[in-house]
């Protein structure tokens, strides 16, 4: 993230803002679809929209006068999908270093927000929005502490209009001792040759270093609070929102061992964290549920991670989770094909993965799981109005999205790929030159 730089100020001012709505003056009345609350019900009726949440909803729910009545007769009205870990308005093209704003130097970035970096007008954004994708936590990538995801809804001109909290969770890449390393960073014990040995030491190296970062936090935060004379620290002030539990972190980790050990560590800190990446977690699915770990699994349609594995390890690793009990949801960790999350979730559901379970896992899981649940994931009175009508199933391929609101606004599917297509599609037929 080279232009993550230090917005301490700007955030001050605007922290009124991390949880407000755009000015949305528009009243928007969608009746006459199948509601898919997500919430355990499902009716033919109608949803009121108002100041950019969801003011009413319900089977006999009449449209206020003056409302703009949008006809979803014979449609489905979900709530909008949520790629729980993205790379939006942090990347454009991969291949292209100065298109790429996600990583900063250095491997403790606490402070910095993935928010300040996040460019409205990326292209990826219009076509995962035409996808149905109406959220996203745009996370920051590199070193050990990454920095802080922000929530944003996708639509705005600007970031400010786009954010629903620009500090939303810490992500910390979890060291790994050997193999299956962290979605986002590279780092970790298992490489650098020398052997086991060499490879536990490096290890126990930096989980010391991690303990040392939060110890360091808590002992700022006390110094804070006992009015302690001492100069500003924003790294310590970042982190200290982890230790008192205010902030969730997204806690890296691949495989069996690698999760295990990243979950034990953040279970003896106390501090509140998902497991994000989660590649061979159905090898350890009853300890997960036992110890109520929430996983957000990367990609489904991957090939598989060892050359001993199950052709299908990664298409069957949710529905398995699910079975044990373990809460998962789906992100795709990417920027470019953050559009292609409903189909992430659909290639489990031939595999074990219930379909409520995978709908929910795009929705609503991600939610509860960070402590966003009372705002986002579901159709319900008080809740952001995100929500996505479709002509039907949305992970299906060929359905449609035909409607979308993003924090209360109707927004516009108009995408580079829809122009494209519509270009290529009135090319002239062939001409033949006599």
């Amino acid at each position: 993230m080279k232009r993550m730089i230090d917005y301490a100020l700007a955030v001050a001012v605007l922290a009124t803002l991390a949880f407000a709505l755009p000015a949305s003056a528009q009243t928007y009345a969608i009746v006459g679809g199948t509601v898919h609350t997500l919430n355990g019900e499902t009716f033919v009726g109608t949803v009121v929209i108002e100041g950019g949440r969801i003011v009413a909803v319900g089977p006999n729910v009449q449209a206020p006068q003056g409302a703009e009545v949008v006809d979803a007769a014979g449609k489905h009205v979900y709530p909008g999908m949520f790629d729980a870990v993205s790379g939006l308005g942090l990347t454009e093209i991969g291949a292209v270093d100065v298109t790429n704003d996600a990583r900063e130097q250095g491997n403790f970035n606490p402070h910095l927000q993935a928010a300040t970096a996040i460019h409205p007008a990326t292209e990826h954004i219009p076509v995962a929005r035409a996808n149905g994708i109406t959220l996203t936590m745009a996370a920051p990538q590199g070193g050990t502490v990454a920095g802080q995801a922000s929530l944003v809804g996708l639509d705005g001109w600007t970031v400010e209009e786009m954010w629903v909290d620009p500090g939303a969770a810490m992500v910390i890449n979890y060291p790994s001792l050997g193999g299956g390393g962290g979605r986002f960073g590279r780092r970790g014990g298992g490489g650098g040759g020398g052997g086991w040995s060499a490879a536990q030491e490096r290890y126990r190296e930096a989980v010391a270093q991690l303990d040392d970062w939060l110890d360091a936090a808590r002992r700022y935060d006390q110094a804070v609070k006992a009015d302690v004379d001492l100069p500003r620290d924003l790294k310590n002030e970042a982190m200290a929102k982890v230790v008192n539990r205010e902030m969730p972190v997204l806690l890296s980790a691949n495989g069996e061992r690698n999760i295990r050990n990243a979950a034990e560590w953040a279970q003896g800190q106390n501090i509140r964290f998902v497991i994000t990446g989660g590649r061979e977690a159905w090898k350890i699915a009853g300890w997960l549920a036992e110890n109520d770990v929430g996983i957000i699994l990367s990609g489904t349609q991957a090939m598989p991670a060892g050359q001993d594995a199950s052709y299908d390890e990664a298409y069957a690793n949710p529905g398995k989770l699910h079975a044990a009990g373990v809460k998962i949801a789906f992100a795709t960790f990417n920027s470019s094909a953050s559009r292609t999350l409903p189909y992430e979730a659909a290639q489990a559901v031939p595999y074990g993965l219930p379909h409520e379970a995978a709908l929910e896992a795009v929705t609503r899981n991600a939610a509860d799981m960070l402590g966003f649940g009372d705002r986002i994931g579901t159709i319900e009175e008080g809740k952001l109005a995100n929500i996505m009508i479709t002509d039907g199933d949305p992970l299906e391929i060929q359905t449609q999205v035909t409607d979308l609101f993003i924090l209360g606004r109707g927004v516009s599917l108009d995408n580079k790929h829809k122009s494209l297509y519509e270009k290529y599609r009135a090319r002239p037929g062939k001409r033949v030159i006599s």
